[in-house]
């Protein structure tokens, strides 16, 4: 097991959002081995809890004094009117883990707006993966915790294959987010070939032939889900005529080199720079997504073609990478 970087509170309530596989359950177990566990993945936990959200005090002891985890509760957005209510009644601290704010947000529901605090997990870091850190594997397979646990390429492979299965797909059919799964999975190939360059979106809708506005809510799921980022371009005080469109990266390079379709004529360094360019974002995000200082990530391009892959500007930093 990996230890993670991210520093969590002992006092106050908090969410923990990441998508699925980055070790948000095991971190949080881990961390805080006294907490009751609740976990919205037990069917039967669901199921009653979906029906009567009240019924969430009836699975914590009696004068329980430590956290209590709520695992993926995007899966009932209710459940945070009475975890307000047993906050402000009863002192109660509650860890909330989530690989969605999409409902949340969206259905307009309760985020206990000042009394939780909002902390987000990525894949491992090179940091973090110490010694087991490989720079062409973590190219390759990417850095989520099942995968750099895998001793043989080959389980690496297949874990990706599953997770993009059961996960990229099927659960963005189960959330409702799109009822056209084959052209959501197209879109999943052809947006791979978009890592790490300008964005353009009427190009990507016209090969998927679908409107373009379906491909921009796409995209955004992708960015609810944290599975995707867009990444603006730098224009601050431009003195030169600049690229404007975005660049779109995935959370993981692993996904990433799934999902991206290869045939006899792709260039391995194509692909392997994206993959590098990935990898490389992925880790400075992880590293300043949690700081009380926060910092914007741009790109800088202008339309001769000068470049600077990373901008990353803040109150008291300017870094171009």
């Amino acid at each position: 097991m990996y230890s993670r970087n991210i520093v969590l509170p002992t006092q106050k309530s908090f969410f923990v959002f990441g998508p699925r596989g980055v070790g948000k359950s095991t971190l949080v177990r881990t961390r805080y081995p006294n907490a009751k566990y609740i976990d919205l993945l037990d069917s039967r936990v669901y199921q009653r809890l979906l029906a009567d959200p009240g019924a969430l005090l009836d699975l914590i002891p009696t004068n329980h004094l430590d956290y209590v985890i709520l695992d993926e509760v995007q899966k009932i957005p209710a459940l945070l009117n009475e975890v307000h209510r047993l906050i402000e009644s009863q002192q109660m601290k509650f860890i909330l883990t989530g690989s969605s704010a999409r409902k949340l947000r969206r259905g307009g529901v309760n985020l206990l707006a000042g009394r939780a605090l909002t902390y987000r997990l990525s894949a491992l870091t090179a940091e973090e993966s110490g010694n087991d850190f490989d720079l062409t594997l973590a190219i390759k397979f990417g850095m989520l915790p099942e995968v750099l646990n895998a001793a043989k390429e080959e389980d690496k492979a297949r874990y990706l294959l599953s997770y993009i299965d059961t996960y990229l797909k099927e659960e963005v059919m189960q959330e409702g987010l799109t009822r056209n799964l084959s052209a959501f999975t197209r879109f999943l190939q052809v947006a791979s070939f978009s890592v790490g360059s300008t964005l353009n979106v009427s190009e990507i809708a016209r090969e998927i032939m679908i409107e373009r506005k379906v491909v921009e809510s796409y995209f955004q799921i992708l960015e609810d889900l944290m599975l995707g980022i867009r990444i603006p371009a730098f224009t601050k005080r431009a003195k030169r005529e600049l690229v404007a469109k975005p660049k779109f990266y995935f959370f993981d390079t692993g996904v990433y080199q799934t999902l991206r379709p290869r045939n006899v004529l792709d260039s391995e360094n194509e692909v392997g720079g994206a993959a590098l360019e990935n990898l490389f974002l992925q880790n400075v995000l992880a590293t300043i997504v949690n700081e009380v200082e926060r910092y914007e990530i741009s790109y800088f391009r202008t339309v001769a073609g000068s470049e600077v892959d990373f901008v990353i500007h803040g109150r008291d930093k300017l870094l171009a990478i």
